[in-house]
């Protein structure tokens, strides 16, 4: 389990006439992630350094990196690293990016600055947790549907895709544990599940 943002947001600081803009993304694989450091260094083109830490959940482990980008080592990518983890998120790419203001701030002031930067800018968003789950394609009939759909609201089990055929073929999300509760007590709901398969193994909201 871990949290993660629900928008992208940024936020600004200055530290002795350097400026300090956090721009914080939601992203969920390694190359979401360098497509976007890529757009901000494009974006800052014009700054002294661009920095990032992020942080990705995969199925096995978390995957996690940083970049000083010419900051001093451990001043900069390694803080907003420790700022993640320390609030149990990933998913989450952090680029701050520095205007230098003529005014050298030392080790302790590069760290406390980008710690700043990256807290200031996850105090403006919201968050939401993430559990691993299951995404699911079953196979209701249209007497038994509206049945089913208040069965998943009860459940809180999300319905990601509706299609009609002969019958109606639906995508839901939900936990492992409620995918073995309906499986062992399919024969006892009040609506019959024509068929059901796991498409794939992912983390949900819940």
């Amino acid at each position: 389990m871990f949290k993660t943002i629900k928008e992208d947001t940024s936020a600004e600081i200055i530290e002795k006439k350097s400026r300090f803009i956090a721009n914080v993304f939601y992203i969920e694989n390694v190359e979401e992630a360098e497509e976007k450091i890529k757009e901000i260094k494009k974006k800052y083109f014009d700054a002294r350094h661009n920095c990032f830490a992020y942080r990705i959940a995969t199925e096995s482990k978390i995957v996690e990196r940083f970049s000083d980008d010419g900051e001093p080592s451990g001043t900069a990518g390694a803080p907003m690293l420790t700022v993640l983890a320390g609030n149990n998120l990933a998913n989450i790419l952090v680029v701050v990016t520095r205007y230098f203001g003529g005014t050298l701030l030392g080790t302790g002031g590069l760290i406390r600055a980008y710690t700043l930067s990256v807290k200031s800018a996850l105090e403006k968003t919201n968050f939401e947790e993430k559990v691993k789950g299951l995404k699911v394609e079953l196979q209701i009939s249209y007497q038994d549907f509206e049945k089913f759909k208040y069965y998943c609201t009860v459940k809180n089990i999300k319905i990601c895709k509706i299609e009609y055929f002969e019958y109606i073929k639906t995508k839901i999300e939900l936990t492992k544990e409620m995918f073995c509760q309906i499986q062992k007590e399919k024969n006892e709901l009040n609506f019959k599940i024509l068929e059901n398969k796991i498409l794939e193994e992912k983390y949900i909201t819940l």
